[in-house]
């Protein structure tokens, strides 16, 4: 994968990730399932994000 890539991805995994946490947060309000589902696949992306920042520090030369 592209150093670019890695970084436009990483980005788009982070923020969409703590934008869907947060509304799960507030759908768990109303359908306490969903939201749960929603904060947890939010994290998971957003860990995603975190992860591809730091391979990203990891490649040399570029």
């Amino acid at each position: 994968m592209k150093p670019q890539t890695m970084e436009k991805l990483a980005w788009v995994l982070l923020y969409g990730g703590i934008i869907l946490a947060t509304l799960g947060y507030f759908v768990a309000r109303t359908d306490e399932n969903t939201g749960l589902l929603m904060q947890a696949c939010g994290g998971v992306a957003v860990a995603g994000g975190v992860l591809l920042i730091w391979l990203r520090s990891r490649i040399r030369g570029q």
